[in-house]
Formats: structure tokens, sequence, C-alpha cells
């Protein structure tokens, strides 16, 4: 072993490495813009639904905080964005960064109430807070819209010069492009002492303490920053749409996102990313099929890799590659 390896910190272990594989799947999604340009408008909905359940990932996946009310962030951010440009500031990186801190804000306060508690308990609570939420925003028509949605947002060119399209060229490159810094700025955490302690927490959290780390800080920490995101992929939706619904807010959000993240495996970083690019396009395809009785198709496809691969696609991959692996020594 050299000086340089036994100096190297133990907790990178070379993951926080590009491999190229990494490379080929970032360049892949410029593949839009050339192939499929009339899925431009899917392939936008695809990454900030990407986004979305990085975000998630984040505390379920590393710190084994469960959520089934997400989507209070993300909704926080949308109706943030979208009622800043509705009352005359329309320029979308302005309103995005005033969205992020918003729902950043409900986080941290949510946060105090959240690292107090664990598993059925939590999950309880993060359902009852975005139901709370939901019901708030229907209630207050007069600021939200209610249930006719959020009227009369106005965006304005990106940078000044490109204007959101009907054909998602300028949503997709937006939407692209933040997913892309924010998964940098989260590969990065993950594969920090912080990271590392993250998933000691996960594993347990009782422990974690005795060697002189707070779970309970560490905890409102991560739970902070996975709000700021899921506002940011909120306000991506509500400024590339124009429109904000109380779907946002909804069950059906919080749970679309888990089972995103459970198809591409949690705790894995691109598990969420993966996932919504399978979810997202197997629903447009299945929706085309039957628009009635498409979630029959999407419950049968969670069925099965649940069963073949309990720890998602890429816990799954993961398993065979080391099986391979073995088997060729």
């Amino acid at each position: 072993m050299t000086v340089a390896s036994a100096a190297r910190p133990l907790y990178l272990d070379g993951r926080d490495r590009w491999h190229g594989i990494e490379i080929a799947f970032w360049l892949a999604t410029l593949l839009p813009f050339v192939l499929f340009k009339s899925y431009l408008s899917l392939a936008s909905q695809v990454a900030i639904t990407a986004l979305f359940a990085l975000s998630l990932d984040l505390i379920l996946g590393y710190a084994g905080i469960v959520s089934l009310g997400h989507a209070a962030f993300f909704g926080l951010g949308a109706y943030s964005a979208g009622l800043i440009a509705k009352h005359g500031w329309g320029e979308p990186l302005t309103g995005l960064i005033l969205a992020s801190a918003i729902a950043g804000l409900a986080g941290y306060a949510a946060s105090f109430i959240i690292a107090r508690f664990r598993h059925l308990a939590l999950i309880m609570i993060t359902l009852g807070l975005s139901l709370v939420l939901h019901e708030a925003a229907n209630s207050a028509s007069w600021l939200t819209g209610g249930a006719d949605g959020l009227q009369g947002v106005r965006m304005w060119p990106l940078l000044g010069y490109f204007r959101f399209d009907l054909y998602g060229t300028t949503a997709y490159a937006y939407s692209l492009v933040v997913l892309f810094l924010v998964f940098l700025a989260a590969r990065r955490l993950v594969h920090s002492p912080f990271g590392l302690a993250l998933r000691g927490i996960r594993e347990n959290a009782l422990r974690m303490p005795a060697i002189g780390a707070p779970s309970h800080a560490h905890i409102r920490k991560i739970y902070t920053i996975a709000a700021v995101m899921a506002g940011v992929a909120g306000a991506l939706l509500a400024q590339t749409t124009s429109t904000v619904s109380l779907e946002v807010l909804s069950f059906q959000r919080s749970a679309d996102v888990l089972v995103i993240l459970i198809l591409g495996g949690a705790g894995r970083l691109y598990g969420g990313i993966l996932g919504a690019v399978i979810y997202m396009v197997a629903r447009d395809q299945f929706s085309g099929i039957n628009p009635q009785y498409w979630y029959f198709w999407i419950g049968l496809l969670l069925i099965v890799v649940v069963m073949l691969l309990p720890n998602g696609i890429l816990g799954g991959l993961a398993r065979w590659s080391a099986i391979w692996r073995r088997g060729r020594r």
C-alpha cells in the first residue's frame, strides 16, 4: 500500500470516481434532442420526476426516513414559483431559487418533528402533514385557485432569450441542466463523511451518537436538503408548464415517487432516475393503449420487479454482476 492510498479517506473508496457507464448515461440524456424531438415534453417531465425521486432517495434510501408526504415540498415549490410568476416576476432562475428556499424553510421546520420519530409513526406524520397542506391549498382558493388550479402564470424567456415553447425544447434543456447540477451536489454529498453517517443512521440510529454522530442534527439537515430539492422539482414543473394544480400536493404524487424509487432501487443515487425513466415512459405507453386501466399494467410491472428484484432494478443488476464476477474467478 502506498502512502497516497493509505492517506485516501476510507469513506471514498473509489466510489466518488466517475465511471464510463455514468458518462454514457448522461450523454444518452441528450438523445431526445436528436432522435425523439416529438417526445421532448415527456422528457422534461421525466427529468423533473427524476429530480423529485432523487430528493426522496436522500431521506429514504440513505437516511432511512420513510415518507408518504414528500409531495408537500414538491407542491410548495410549484405553488411558490407559480405565485411569484403570476404576480409579476416571471424570471425562471430567481423564481426557482426563491421557491426552493420556501420549500427548504418548510422542510427545516418539519424536520424537528421528523427527527423524533421512526418507522410507522413517521409514515403517519409525513402523510398527515401532506394532507393538511393539501386541504389548506384547496380551501385557500383566493390564493391558489383551489380545485381550478392556479391561473395566470406567465414565464419570461429563460436567460432572456429562450422561450418555453409548445415543443418542450427549452423545458427539457432547462430541466435536464438543473437535474444534472443537483445530481452533482447529491453525488458529492452521499460520498462524503456526512453521507456515510446517514447510512449509519439508516442501519442503527440509536448507536450513531455513541461514535460522535448526532443523529437528530443529521436527520434535520438531510430532510431540509431533500425538501429544497423537491421544491426545485416542483418549481420546474410550474415554470415549464405554466400551470399549478392541487395534484402537485396529492397523496398520489407522493405514492408515485415512492413506487418510482422502489422500482429503480433506493439508496443507489441512480435508482430514482432510472425508475423515473421507466415509470414515466411506461405510463405514457400504457395510457395510450388503455386510458382507463393503465394502472393495472403499472401495478403488474411493480409486482414483477419486486418479486424478481427485491432491491430494485439497479439492486438486481448489482447482484447479478457480483455473481457473474465470482463465477469468472
